[in-house]
């Protein structure tokens, strides 16, 4: 187990919860001074043309590729918002919409981009809101084209975000974006497809996927995807782990190892396995995306010297902040940009996925009707922590750091809380008997953290830590720190799960664990983690004789679900042990998994694929009712 993350210790009540906060403002296009922007929440600053004079050029084509090809986000019954990025402000950010867009050649389409009319026969233009994002950057361990990194920079990167209104319900539209750089140097996309949303009750595909996380199989389980169903889906459901550091920009959008994000969901990947060059698929060109917050959208204490990775491994909870923040009191920074700079945050997830959003969460968590389909999503999840002893880890601190309060890792904490009683649990009692959820036909939860599993990462409890100090009673020297999970007070199985029973969820969508399991509750809720895209740490039932590395406790669940229930056997096609008996997951590093659910029918269907055997078909292996 190689996973890589930082935790905090867990509060009682909501003091986790940090509101969104100002940052600086960005001047000119200017690099954002390290250290000082980043407040955990920060809504990205409108950023000035650049303020250096020059003649405007005369648009001409030649520019350079986009960070990424355009994406969907949070459409609406007449409206869609289009989002692509790039390095620089630029000159012109447009999308061209209409029936006719697809048959422009490059050179009409930038005319009809930067030319005096904003429509014409069977085209309109669609300006884009540009804003640079305030917390991507680079090191020494990013593998950027053309560059090397030797310390951590800033890497200025652009959203350019256009809402594409006067949609027909029920019509798909060609649309293309056209990029101009400061130097007049245009990019003309490929001609792409859109659609407001779903009209409610009408039936619906939605992509079950997570974990992709740069991970080798990616591209392979992506462009499967697209043969399988095409890439005109009603929404691509994420739960969670995009990338590994999210403020490292190349793991968004072009690193070197061809794994990126976007390059896989948009057909710009590249990695050969077995022979086979796999490039992904331009899924979220046509299909809108659907994002939930993993441990690996979270973001550790800034620093200005550390690398990105000790950054992201190094995050604490929010109430120690504060509490060493009501004991300095420093001068000349606010109180919530101080807490998040020392704390954690997810800026940059935030700014990458403005939308969807609640009132309440932001786009932290949210709920969506997705035609017959409504959509709830959580932000439940905790930094993981090794379980090695003498490490900042799961069950201790380090014997090395424990003088040193500032260097504690507090933990496998939550970041933000749903037990009874919090914010977001109070907004999801609310959602889920909502008439939206209770008049659609199918209610799915996602959210990243397993409830119930057979993965690594089903154990120790999702639940506070209890911390244990022990003291040298003549010195009062701190001489260890343990940390407990009770079982029982699992928030997932003991606060969040009798709200799902009680509300008719049908499905509970997760990752985290890295591999493909389900399960049905006496209630009826079916739990799908469908997150072998990439690689897999192993399943930890009584077939694969291998129990989870914990120490002997009776909070300790060390084979099958801590949660008490029995994985299902795939329906269809289940894989077998040496032995031909079927197994009720999918482990492997070799085989890779994707989900889809089909409202039409009510079911919900997982594939697999043998990358070892690249000329193999795709093979459904389990297919279950929703109702």
């Amino acid at each position: 187990m190689t996973e890589n993350h930082t935790g905090r210790s867990a509060a009682d009540d909501d003091s986790g919860s940090l509101t969104r906060r100002n940052v600086l403002a960005l001047a000119g296009g200017a690099a954002v001074a390290a250290g000082v922007v980043g407040g955990e929440g920060a809504p990205a600053v409108a950023a000035p043309r650049p303020t250096e004079p020059y003649d405007t050029p005369t648009p001409r084509l030649g520019g350079r590729p986009l960070l990424c090809e355009p994406y969907l986000l949070d459409p609406q019954p007449s409206d869609v918002h289009v989002v692509w990025h790039t390095e620089e402000h630029g000159i012109t950010q447009v999308v061209l919409v209409g029936s006719a867009v697809a048959t422009l050649d490059d050179r009409a389409a930038l005319d009809a981009a930067t030319g005096r009319k904003p429509a014409g026969s069977g085209w309109r233009r669609v300006a884009a809101e540009t804003t640079r994002l305030t917390r991507t950057r680079e090191d020494a361990s990013s593998a950027v084209p053309g560059r090397t990194y030797t310390a951590v920079r800033d890497r200025p990167v652009y959203r350019h975000l256009a809402r594409v209104t006067g949609l027909r319900s029920g019509e798909r539209t060609p649309y293309r974006v056209v990029s101009v750089d400061h130097m007049g140097r245009a990019t003309v996309t490929d001609a792409y497809s859109l659609a407001p949303a779903v009209p409610r009750r009408k039936p619906v595909r939605l992509l079950l996927t997570s974990d992709h996380q740069l991970k080798t199989m990616t591209p392979a389980n992506l462009e499967k995807v697209a043969e399988t169903a095409g890439v005109r889906l009603d929404g691509v459901l994420v739960a969670g782990d995009l990338v590994n550091v999210p403020d490292r920009a190349s793991e968004w959008f072009d690193s070197t190892t061809g794994l990126a994000f976007f390059a896989g969901l948009t057909g710009r990947a590249e990695r050969v396995v077995a022979g086979r060059t796999y490039r992904g698929a331009p899924l979220v060109q046509h299909s809108p995306i659907f994002p939930a917050i993993g441990n690996h959208e979270v973001m550790g204490r800034w620093s200005d010297t550390a690398g990105l990775d000790s950054q992201f491994n190094d995050p604490q909870p929010i109430e120690v902040a504060r509490r060493r923040w009501r004991e300095t009191r420093p001068a000349g920074i606010d109180e919530e940009t101080w807490l998040a700079q020392h704390s954690w945050d997810v800026t940059t997830y935030e700014e990458i996925f403005p939308y969807p959003r609640s009132a309440e969460g932001g786009p932290r968590w949210w709920s969506r009707t997705i035609g017959d389909v409504h959509l709830v999503t959580l932000f439940a999840t905790q930094i993981w922590r090794s379980g090695a002893a003498n490490t900042r880890g799961k069950f201790s601190e380090n014997p090395a750091d424990l003088a040193d309060e500032a260097k504690w890792g507090y933990g496998q904490f939550i970041f933000e809380p749903v037990k009874k009683g919090s914010r977001q649990y109070r907004w999801l009692e609310k959602e889920l008997a909502s008439s939206a959820a209770r008049q659609a036909k199918y209610r799915v939860v996602m959210y990243h953290h397993p409830g119930h599993g057979l993965g690594d990462n089903s154990a120790p409890p999702f639940t506070d830590p209890v911390q244990e100090i022990t003291r040298d009673p003549a010195t009062g020297a701190v001489t260890g720190v343990r940390y407990r999970y009770p079982l029982a007070d699992d928030h997932i199985l003991r606060d969040l799960e009798p709200l799902f029973s009680a509300g008719g969820v049908n499905l509970v969508h997760n990752g985290h664990s890295h591999l493909w399991n389900r399960f049905r509750n006496a209630d009826g809720v079916n739990w799908l983690e469908t997150s072998n895209v990439g690689n897999s740490y192993g399943a930890y039932d009584p077939s694969s004789g291998t129990s989870r590395n914990l120490p002997e406790s009776p909070d300790h669940v060390r084979q099958g679900d801590p949660g008490g229930l029995t994985p299902v056997v795939p329906t269809v096609a289940p894989l077998t042990d040496a032995a031909g008996k079927p197994l009720p997951y999918v482990a492997s590093n070799d085989i890779t998994v994707f989900s889809l659910l089909d409202s039409a029918a009510g079911v919900v269907r997982s594939y697999r694929f043998d990358t070892r055997q690249p000329s193999s078909a795709v093979v459904l292996f389990d297919e279950f009712p929703l109702a």
